[in-house]
């Protein structure tokens, strides 16, 4: 991973054979981030991708190899126990340009996976919702905030 700060946001560029969710998370725990938004694209000759099952309150994943262009990587930093958290989709294209998309668990970079970081100036944290089950954004602030 090599990176620059532009100003109010960061390139970071990721290189053959990183996994982009643990780069991505180190990236942020290493700068520190409490919020944020991530955006990219790249190319990835592994990817898990998932879906979440409202009913099973649970997700499932599949797994995609060969030869796939990311097309479009976006999400979110916040921090839950502290700790940060990426939540991040994809969308990926094979080669006759058929895309996926999901929930991105895993890709590992084939060539290069270029990323802009927009740090945010406060603390996001995710907590428990329990009709889901999932770590959602805690959001107290107003527009006046």
């Amino acid at each position: 991973m090599t990176y620059a700060r532009m100003g109010s946001f960061h390139q970071v560029r990721l290189h053959r054979g990183e996994d982009v969710v643990e780069q991505i998370v180190e990236y942020v725990r290493r700068r520190r981030l409490g919020s944020g938004v991530i955006t990219g694209i790249g190319a990835a000759d592994r990817v898990v991708l998932g879906l979440f099952d409202p009913e099973k309150k649970d997700y499932v994943k599949q797994e995609f190899t060969g030869d796939w262009e990311i097309v479009s990587l976006m999400g979110n930093v916040a921090r839950a126990d502290r700790e940060p958290v990426c939540h991040l989709h994809a969308v990926i294209a094979d080669r006759e340009q058929n895309c996926r998309g999901g929930h991105l668990y895993a890709a590992r970079v084939s060539v290069t996976c270029e990323l802009t970081v927009q740090p945010g100036d406060r603390i996001v944290s995710r907590e428990e919702d329990p009709e889901t089950g999932l770590k959602l954004l805690a959001l107290p602030f107003s527009d006046d905030d």
